[in-house]
C-alpha cells in the first residue's frame, strides 16, 4: 500500500468533512420538511375544529340572548338586551386578547433550529479544539 502524502490526506480531509456536512444539511432538511408538514395537519384540524366549534357557540348564544330577552320582554326588554350585548363584547374582547397572546408565540422549525444551533456549537468546539491543538504542536 502506498503511503499518502500531505496534499493527498488534505484533499482526503476536506472530502469527508465535505460529505459530512452535505449529510448533516439533509438530516437537518429532511427533518424541517417532516416538521412542515405535521404542523400543516396541525392547523388543518385546527382551523377545522375551531369553524365547527365557533358556529356551533353562536348558535347557542343567539338562542340564549333570544331566551332572555323573551323572558324580559315586558318588564326589561332594553336592559335584558343591553347585559347580553355587553358580556359578548367583554367576551369578545378577553378571547382576542387571548389569540393575540397564542400567536405570538413561535413554534414553526422549533426542533429544527434547536439542532442547527447544537450543529453549530459542536462545530465551534471542534474549531477551537484544533486551534489548541495547532497551538500546541508550535511550541512544542
Amino acid at each position: 500500500m502506498q503511503e499518502q502524502g500531505p496534499v493527498e490526506r488534505v484533499l482526503g480531509a476536506i472530502r469527508r468533512l465535505t460529505a459530512s456536512l452535505v449529510e448533516s444539511g439533509e438530516t437537518r432538511l429532511r427533518l424541517a420538511v417532516l416538521e412542515l408538514e405535521e404542523e400543516r395537519e396541525r392547523l388543518f384540524v385546527l382551523l377545522l375544529l375551531s369553524g365547527i366549534a365557533l358556529m356551533l357557540i353562536c348558535f347557542g348564544i343567539g338562542l340564549a340572548i333570544l331566551l332572555v330577552v323573551a323572558a324580559y320582554w315586558d318588564t326589561h326588554r332594553l336592559l335584558a338586551i343591553a347585559l347580553c350585548s355587553g358580556t359578548l363584547l367583554i367576551l369578545g374582547g378577553l378571547i382576542a386578547w387571548r389569540i393575540k397572546a397564542i400567536a405570538s408565540r413561535r413554534s414553526l422549525l422549533r426542533s429544527t433550529l434547536s439542532h442547527l444551533s447544537t450543529d453549530s456549537e459542536n462545530l465551534k468546539g471542534v474549531r477551537t479544539e484544533a486551534l489548541a491543538r495547532q497551538r500546541q504542536r508550535e511550541h512544542n
